[in-house]
């Protein structure tokens, strides 16, 4: 048989695909929200930031392209293992006695999956599309112009006097909105779940949990977690308690 194949066709398989993809997609978050706390820094660093990733062109795009295959596939290979879970059952919800032994964030992995899906289409269409909240994505367009250079492992990535997107003001503008911001915790809330029991199910599919180190991983997982959901809560938070506010 086709080793490809049998990663699609088996449950073997398809829990390996979606280990391997939400490893990938676990860093992918992690990489931004480092670039996003630069918020907490002057303008330039998060409009630097915005302007050197833009300027990578087709990289860009590869890499977009390659997460959205990822995010697909993972969503797919949950959803075909949760069909046949139930199926397995004939059609009958889990065992009290299992239900009551599960995880917070294991029993509701799929609705926080699916929550955080909405998230990230409302996230694009605010951020990136201009869909939604278009009055705070006009802020985006508007130019400034770096005060100083933007440098990446020490290297100039972008240069002084370079004129840019205002990034800094579109993302304070537009957790100005309550709603939005609230919306914003809600989501990484459930990400943060999500990523707790997925992080845990992804060594042990990959073989690299056994009962030696089984507490001090997870630990250290839901600690990373915990990380996770702070660093993305004091975004919005800092906006709501006027902490950031935009520049004129």
């Amino acid at each position: 048989m086709n080793p490809i194949g049998n990663l699609f066709r088996t449950s073997i398989g398809r829990k390996f695909l979606m280990a391997v993809t939400g490893a990938v997609l676990i860093l992918f978050v992690t990489a931004h929200l480092v670039g996003n706390l630069q918020i907490f820094e002057a303008p330039d660093r998060i409009n630097g930031y915005s302007y050197f990733l833009q300027s990578l062109g087709p990289t860009l795009w590869l890499e977009r392209a390659g997460l959205l295959l990822c995010a697909v596939i993972h969503i797919w290979a949950a959803t075909v293992l949760t069909l046949e879970n139930w199926r397995a059952r004939g059609g009958a919800a889990a065992p009290e006695k299992t239900w009551i032994q599960a995880t917070v964030a294991s029993r509701y992995m799929r609705w926080t999956g699916y929550v955080v899906l909405a998230f990230i289409l409302y996230h694009l269409a605010q951020f990136t599309l201009g869909v939604a909240q278009p009055e705070t994505f006009k802020a985006h367009l508007r130019i400034y112009t770096m005060q100083g250079d933007y440098r990446v492992f020490g290297f100039i990535a972008v240069r002084s006097g370079t004129e840019v997107l205002d990034v800094y003001n579109m993302v304070i503008l537009g957790f100005q909105n309550t709603i939005v911001a609230l919306f914003y915790i809600l989501a990484v809330g459930l990400l943060s779940l999500h990523l707790l029991h997925g992080a845990d199910s992804m060594f042990q599919t990959l073989g690299w949990r056994n009962r030696r180190w089984a507490g001090g991983l997870r630990a250290i997982v839901t600690l990373a977690c915990a990380a996770y959901f702070l660093g993305n809560l004091a975004i919005p938070g800092a906006v709501i308690a006027g902490y950031l506010t935009p520049h004129n």
